[in-house]
């Protein structure tokens, strides 16, 4: 089937992981939609937007409304951004192009992920919106600084440091799939993609998906072995996001916070924005849920600091609940990837469509013309 008449049946974020789930190798799907340990984060994250309700306002005069927000000196159409995905190739032939041209289609930022399969010029090229690079710091300083380097150079216009995986988690679905990048293959594996054959038919002329842009420059002391635990520093730390703050000069976030005493230091760091994130449940098993830690990251910071946040958004409405309590913008992520899964830069941008027309009329059934006006007194919470 081809993605315009996939698409037609798809209205929802759900529709859309439904469609991943039948196109994806189970291997590949699991690795987008698993996360770690029992998974109770991954849990906690949905049950907690079920708490969060907001209220309804009539009579209000809706009838001119914008989505538009301010972040970083410039105005964005939507109070949405594309989240990095690592290994997006794996989903669709060069994902990382397809998401990049979905977002610009809808004039918002996409972050590169450091786990792209390509690299930063052929990514900068891909659409005309904006683009911001996402880094995993590896314990190899020159590494980090070429990494920032390229990206500078490339144009990339912010950079996101991901600080919540000093050590790789155990994503138990990864684990029992064998799931590998570049693939180890086995008998299991190679009946998992003869048994889908629409990815294998797109993947497969195109060779095996690697971790291009990873392995683009030096990053591992010599002699290591490259795993991912040669990829990430447990010694990253404030000093380090510090000497980030001297380097990068553009807008720097640091993304993967969840404890709110963090943003006061960010905020004293000259750090531009936060991110706050459990990884999409990736990470600690067992975690808060970003959208219930909100309220206190808003209290430390005074307004003095944009918050992002993602982690667990499949709706407009969960959107809405966020930038009332405080949330500048949400980073789509698993729900991005289930879309270019399905579709591509269509499904990217027929998924933003989707989220875009939620956030348009919960504002509306709230009472709300403009973002900004979204507010904690729109929001109760379930016991």
């Amino acid at each position: 089937m081809n993605a315009s008449r996939r698409l037609k049946r798809i209205h929802s974020i759900a529709d859309f992981r439904a469609a991943a789930l039948r196109v994806l190798p189970r291997m590949v799907f699991d690795y987008v939609d698993g996360g770690s340990g029992t998974e109770s984060t991954l849990r906690e994250n949905a049950a907690a937007f079920e708490r969060v309700r907001l209220v309804s306002a009539a009579p209000v005069d809706v009838a001119k409304r914008s989505l538009a927000i301010s972040l970083f000196g410039r105005e964005f159409p939507l109070p949405l951004i594309v989240a990095p995905l690592g290994l997006a190739s794996s989903f669709w032939v060069k994902g990382e192009l397809a998401l990049a041209r979905g977002a610009a289609r809808h004039g918002i930022p996409w972050v590169l992920s450091n786990n792209a399969s390509v690299l930063f010029d052929e990514a900068m090229a891909a659409g005309n919106g904006p683009k911001w690079f996402q880094l995993y710091v590896p314990p190899n300083r020159e590494a980090t600084k070429t990494w920032a380097r390229m990206a500078r150079e490339a144009g990339f216009e912010a950079l996101q440091i991901t600080v919540d995986t000093a050590v790789p988690s155990r994503r138990l679905r990864d684990i029992r799939r064998g799931f590998s990048m570049p693939f180890a293959w086995t008998p299991a594996k190679l009946f998992d993609v003869v048994t889908h054959p629409d990815w294998t038919r797109r993947i497969g002329p195109h060779g095996i998906p690697r971790p291009k842009l990873m392995f683009h420059v030096p990053w591992a002391e010599p002699g290591a072995v490259p795993d991912m635990r040669t990829r990430l520093s447990p010694s990253l730390d404030w000093d380090l996001i510090r000497w980030f703050r001297d380097e990068w000069k553009k807008p720097l976030m640091v993304k993967g916070l969840a404890d709110p005493r963090q943003a006061r230091v960010a905020l004293d760091a000259g750090i531009d924005a936060v991110v706050i994130s459990n990884h999409g449940g990736r990470q600690l098993d067992g975690a808060v849920a970003t959208i219930d830690i909100l309220p206190e990251f808003v209290a430390e910071v005074g307004g003095k600091l944009p918050i992002l946040i993602d982690s667990g958004f499949r709706t407009g409405t969960d959107v809405v609940k966020a930038l009332a309590l405080g949330a500048t913008a949400v980073q789509l992520g698993r729900a991005a990837a289930y879309a270019v899964a399905t579709a591509g830069e269509e499904g990217v941008a027929h998924a933003i469509g989707i989220v875009k027309s939620e956030i348009d009329t919960a504002m509306a059934l709230c009472g709300v013309t403009r973002v900004a006006d979204l507010n904690p007194s729109l929001v109760r919470r379930r016991p």
